[in-house]
C-alpha cells in the first residue's frame, strides 16, 4: 500500500539516523503464528553444494533474516523477481504494477541443508502461505506469496510439498502459494540488505520480524545458526 510505504520510508530514515530505539507509537501490524510442518516426503537428490532458490513472501527484511540464521545458507539476498530489470526499484516495485514480488534468493550448500528443507521453513515460518497477495500489515502483489522456480526438479519437489501439506490440511485454509517461472533476480537496494540484523529495535522489525526468528530458533533448532550470513560481509 502507497501509504505503509511512506510509513516504511520514514521509518527507515529515523532508524538510520538512530531516532528509534525502540517499540513505540509507529510500530503496526503483527507477527504471523508459526505452523510446525512435517518435512516433504519428496526431496531433491543432487551432488552438487551449491544452489540457489528464490522465495517470496512479504516483506523481504523478514524473509532475509530467517533463511540467514539456516545452517548450510551461504547467502540470503533481498531482492525483487517477477517483472522486469527496468522497474526492479523499491519505489516503483511499492506502486505494486511492476510485476515483481519482494522476493529473497538463498543460495545454499545441498549438502548441509536441502532444497526441501528450505520449503519447509518457507512454508512454517518465513511467512503465512494461505494469504493472498498480503502478508501481515503489507497488502499488494508485491507482497505475493510465490517460489521462483529454477529447475524441473525444484518444480517437482515444491508442487508436492504443496498437495502434501493441502492433503494434510495443515493450514486452516489452502496454500495459495504460486510456483511461477524464473525470469531473473534483481538485488534490492544497498540498506534493504541485512536489514534485520542491523535495525534489531526497529518497530516493524520488532512486531514483525523478530518473532520469525525466534519461531526458527523454537521449532527447528537443529537447523538454526546464532550467527546469521550477512551480505555485506561478503561484499
Amino acid at each position: 500500500m502507497k501509504i505503509l510505504f511512506t510509513w516504511r520510508r520514514t521509518l527507515l530514515g529515523l532508524a538510520a539516523a538512530g531516532l528509534i530505539t525502540q517499540v513505540s507509537a509507529f510500530s503496526f501490524g503483527g507477527a504471523e503464528d508459526a505452523v510446525k510442518l512435517p518435512p516433504p516426503a519428496l526431496d531433491e537428490s543432487t551432488q552438487a553444494h551449491s544452489e540457489t532458490a528464490v522465495f517470496a513472501g512479504g516483506c523481504f527484511w523478514g524473509v532475509q533474516g530467517v533463511f540467514q540464521h539456516v545452517k548450510g545458507v551461504k547467502n540470503a539476498v533481498s531482492g525483487y523477481a517477477g517483472g522486469a530489470a527496468n522497474t526492479a526499484q523499491y519505489e516503483r516495485v511499492s506502486d505494486g504494477n511492476t510485476g515483481h514480488a519482494e522476493s529473497v534468493e538463498v543460495t545454499f550448500d545441498p549438502s548441509q541443508v536441502s532444497y526441501g528443507t528450505l520449503l519447509q521453513i518457507y512454508f512454517s515460518v518465513a511467512h503465512n502461505p494461505t494469504e493472498l497477495n498480503r502478508q501481515g500489515p503489507d497488502s499488494g502483489t508485491q507482497y505475493r506469496s510465490a517460489i521462483f522456480i529454477k529447475s524441473p526438479e525444484q518444480q517437482r519437489v515444491a508442487q508436492a510439498y504443496i498437495t502434501q501439506l493441502d492433503a494434510a490440511h495443515a493450514f486452516d485454509k489452502p496454500i495459495v502459494t504460486k510456483l511461477e517461472s524464473f525470469n531473473g533476480f534483481y538485488p534490492a537496494e544497498e540498506e534493504h540488505q541485512d536489514f534485520l540484523t542491523e535495525h534489531p529495535t526497529y518497530p516493524y522489525i520488532v512486531i514483525n520480524d523478530l518473532p520469525k526468528v525466534a519461531q526458527l530458533k523454537q521449532l527447528y533448532p537443529q537447523r538454526y545458526s546464532e550467527q546469521p550470513v550477512l551480505v555485506k560481509a561478503q561484499m
